[in-house]
């Protein structure tokens, strides 16, 4: 099958079902056997990436909006025009090959409608790339309504954190000191030719300077490194782990941060990681056999405390909600276009039930870390806040770090600083 018509197919798939980017395209290319999967990811996570551009040039170009049910169409010419203004393939190249799929896709009426589009476009480009009035929306490829929430929480930093949104992100690994040293894996990507750098803000954390993939990394396979973002690494050093502690790790898929607490501290007494979304707790139990890790994972909703508790309380809890993700836009351009205004309220309410639950099973003198990867306030200091009003015996410990922003209620990250994705920190002790 063309990569073109998979591409589009995926398209359809977020953009009408409704389906995260990363599934969509697990879901198209787990039978895929072609060699352009990296030019399928490629050119799905810019085209999304710019979707509300990309769309508003479709717009100027054509007399008629292209109907509902032709919209594989309107997804071939989108992707042509992200092609053409963002990727270096060849205008006639770009062209051809997509007026090619109209056959594929049983529309050959819509050749001459594909050409006429995309040569227009290269002919034409300055005109169609100017945004009249300079609209925010469509210059900078958010939703209104997350433009304004961010502007409005971030003043002085909205511009900064859209701009790194629509920046291509870093990749980090994070190194299994059970396995090596830091500097023992260095000397490993050096002699494999991977250009690397220690980070800053993780003793585990090392940041490629070009992404390659994982059979590319020594050890991979091995449990020697994991692949995990650098404000995600800093969980587990938060948590203040200690020999004999029992630990709960809720919501926890994909287990990255499961995994690093066990690394981190190979003497738990009891370590119980829960997930209630059967096919993302598949990952969990991949990853711990891959690292060699030993763990209780259940798989329940964790409010259901009747189902799976055994009402031994946890010393350290590690609660990263469920939230909007606007933290890690660059990494998952579909939220842009899939999250809602109602949905972040929607969340915030989920939120504030499990931090509840959860606070009834921690120790006194225990501690629960609150964690997101958002920037919004809402669902970050706003809930701790609230939280703290409500429970008085709720203290929060200060976080001493160089990263971040101090919110009074926790640490805030936001998308892009110190080239880090949009995270918040909350380090709750029950007194």
């Amino acid at each position: 099958m063309s990569s073109r018509v998979i591409t589009i197919q995926i398209m359809r798939e977020v953009l009408e079902k409704k389906i995260p980017l990363k599934i969509a395209i697990n879901n198209k290319l787990i039978t895929y056997k072609g060699k352009e999967v990296g030019l399928i990811k490629e050119t799905l996570y810019g085209t999304l990436r710019w979707y509300i551009k990309l769309e508003y040039i479709l717009n100027q170009i054509i007399e008629k909006p292209i109907k509902k049910k032709d919209s594989l169409l309107k997804y071939l010419i989108i992707i042509g025009l992200y092609q053409l203004k963002y990727m270096r393939i060849p205008d006639h190249a770009v062209v051809s090959e997509t007026v090619s799929v109209c056959e594929k896709i049983k529309m050959p009426w819509a050749k001459n409608l594909v050409n006429a589009v995309l040569r227009r476009y290269i002919r034409e480009s300055s005109k169609f790339d100017t945004i009249p009035n300079k609209d925010k929306t469509i210059e900078l490829a958010h939703p209104k309504w997350l433009i304004e929430a961010i502007k409005k929480d971030w003043p002085e930093d909205w511009e900064k954190i859209i701009v790194a949104n629509n920046n291509h992100p870093p990749m980090y690994l994070r190194v299994n000191q059970r396995h090596y040293k830091r500097e023992e894996y260095l000397k490993k990507l050096k002699n494999a030719g991977i250009p690397a750098d220690i980070t800053i803000h993780s003793a585990d954390g090392i940041l490629l300077k070009k992404p390659v993939g994982v059979e590319k990394l020594p050890g991979f396979d091995k449990g020697d490194i994991s692949i995990q973002e650098l404000s995600a690494q800093l969980a587990a050093e938060l948590l203040d782990l200690q020999p004999n502690q029992n630990v709960l790790d809720a919501c926890a898929a994909p287990g990255g941060k499961s995994a690093h607490i066990l690394e981190k501290e190979p003497k738990l007494k009891n370590f119980v990681a829960i997930e209630k979304d059967k096919i993302r707790a598949k990952k969990i139990y991949s990853t711990f056999k891959r690292l060699k890790l030993n763990g209780t994972i259940i798989i329940n909703d964790v409010k259901n405390t009747n189902d799976w508790w055994d009402g031994e309380k946890f010393d350290r809890i590690l609660f990263d909600a469920p939230c909007s993700a606007t933290g890690v836009i660059r990494r998952n351009p579909d939220i842009k276009i899939l999250r809602t205004a109602k949905d972040v309220i929607e969340i915030n309410k989920v939120q504030m039930k499990i931090i509840e639950t959860l606070w009834s099973l921690l120790k006194n003198n225990g501690l629960l870390l609150y964690a997101t990867c958002s920037i919004l306030k809402i669902e970050n200091a706003n809930i701790i806040k609230e939280f703290t009003k409500k429970h008085p015996e709720c203290k929060i410990k200060s976080i001493t770090s160089k990263w971040g922003l101090e919110t009074n209620y926790g640490k805030q990250i936001l998308s892009g600083q110190d080239n880090m994705d949009g995270f918040f920190y909350a380090c709750l002790s029950k007194s």
